[in-house]
């Protein structure tokens, strides 16, 4: 029996799987809010002692770049280490695994199935291509596979921290407003539930562009900025300027990251769009903007139009980590 995570800067989700029902059938599951505990082992004790099921291995799905079987989160005040969860677990430290979160989302992405996805542009995909994983949610991950004779190989990666390039001059406009507020402006701090109230900020601030009295006070008091002004700027019946402007800059600077990626990896095999955000603002993504913003790569627009990209609607992170720590138990088992 294995237990898994995915634990995020917003969300913890923790399950508990069996080498016989597989990665996508937890026979127990929970979610909690990740900043309401000091630990992820506060977290995962509780949600044990409430389970009533005995593990005997374990795999986490970690925002940050894990190195030698430790991680520092990226947008918590934790630091997680394998050796540590292993005892306070009183598991074999072996049978406890830490991965970054894009890396587990990569490797759900060879097992997902077609209920977890929404295709945005079939393309003409090529077998045994690399592919590109781009996800944002409270930041920005990124992660990559390539074929390796027999299967996919799936790769992590800090991309979301690379520096913002802006593409036209009112994203110029934008990144000189925010060198005022930080010192480095990565991707994350544009293109994640970060960077949301980031872009209404720069729109309300320096285009003055006007906020609605009925919306205004709903974001100045939100404890989550991003889905107040998600909620208001795709809001069919009476979207909010403001945030309606928000989502369109969001919107075209995902799709231009995007495909970076696909042109820094050669994405032949397509392009998986998780996370959070990309779940609420599907609709979105489905309008012909993402597709003109990911294309316009120059030389290379042909090429880009003919990459498959796909949202993913369900939890890859926690399968990704489930498949992870199931393949090691039955490697180990065969060893």
């Amino acid at each position: 029996m294995l237990i898994a995570g995915d634990v995020g800067g917003t969300k913890t989700a923790l399950a508990i799987f069996s080498s016989e029902a597989g990665p996508h059938v937890p026979l127990a599951q929970a979610t909690v809010h990740s900043a309401d505990y000091p630990s992820l082992q506060v977290i995962v004790k509780e949600f044990l002692a409430k389970a009533k099921r005995p593990v005997d291995r374990a795999c986490f799905a970690v925002a940050g770049p894990v190195i030698g079987g430790r991680v520092k989160t990226t947008n918590l005040p934790w630091v997680i280490e394998d050796t540590s969860l292993a005892e306070e677990l009183n598991l074999n430290r072996l049978s406890v695994h830490l991965i970054n979160d894009l890396e587990a989302i990569a490797r759900a992405v060879p097992i997902l199935r077609p209920s977890d996805v929404e295709t945005i542009n079939v393309g003409e995909p090529v077998l045994k291509g690399a592919i590109g994983v781009i996800a944002p949610g409270t930041g920005l991950g990124e992660s990559f596979l390539t074929w390796d004779s027999s299967r996919y190989l799936a790769h992590s990666s800090e991309g979301g921290h690379a520096d913002f390039a802006p593409t036209d001059e009112r994203q110029i406009r934008l990144l000189e407003y925010l060198l005022e507020k930080y010192d480095h402006v990565s991707f994350e701090h544009v293109c994640s539930g970060i960077g949301i109230p980031n872009i209404y900020g720069y729109l309300r601030d320096v285009e003055r562009i006007p906020e609605e009295p009925e919306v205004a006070p709903l974001i100045a008091s939100a404890a989550d900025l991003s889905l107040v002004i998600i909620s208001h700027g795709l809001d069919p019946a009476s979207p909010s300027k403001p945030c309606s402007a928000t989502m369109d800059m969001f919107v075209s600077i995902l799709a231009s990251e995007a495909g970076n990626l696909a042109v820094k990896v050669l994405a032949t095999g397509g392009i998986y769009v998780a996370g959070g955000v990309a779940v609420h603002i599907l609709g979105a993504l489905k309008r012909p903007a993402f597709m003109q913003f990911f294309e316009r790569k120059g030389r290379f627009a042909e090429l880009m139009a003919r990459i498959p990209i796909h949202v993913v609607t369900s939890p890859a992170g926690l399968a990704g980590a489930a498949a992870y720590g199931l393949e090691n138990s039955l490697d180990s088992q065969l060893k």
